[in-house]
């Protein structure tokens, strides 16, 4: 399976790359696609979904994947203790440890013409 077939597959198109998935909407004859789900997603993270949406969601592997994911990814991004930059002087430290080792040359002094 090449790169492109994977892509597809994982994003629920076939080789053409048309979505796969469909599911018959309440009383419509228009059935949701993948795209039309993913659009909507930020929507439907947040709040739910319509009962379209829920359909298309519990009928389609792909898309409750995603969602899945996505819930996953969310709930753990909660968790990051906010990064502070180190000080300057850690900095220096890394730097003059470089330069010892001769991973980094020191910097020249430049001639003004």
């Amino acid at each position: 399976m090449n790169k492109q077939q994977d892509v597809n597959m994982a994003t629920g198109r076939d080789a053409s790359g048309t979505a796969t998935a469909a599911v018959q909407t309440f009383g419509r004859d228009k059935q949701m696609t993948c795209a039309e789900f993913q659009r909507d997603l930020p929507l439907i993270i947040d709040s739910g979904g319509t009962p379209e949406q829920d359909e298309h969601l519990h009928s389609c592997d792909v898309c409750r994947g995603l969602v899945s994911d996505l819930r996953y990814i969310a709930e753990q991004a909660k968790l990051l203790v906010p990064m502070q930059d180190p000080s300057p002087k850690v900095w220096d430290g890394i730097e003059e440890k470089l330069k010892l080792e001769g991973l980094v040359k020191p910097a020249q002094a430049r001639r003004s013409l």
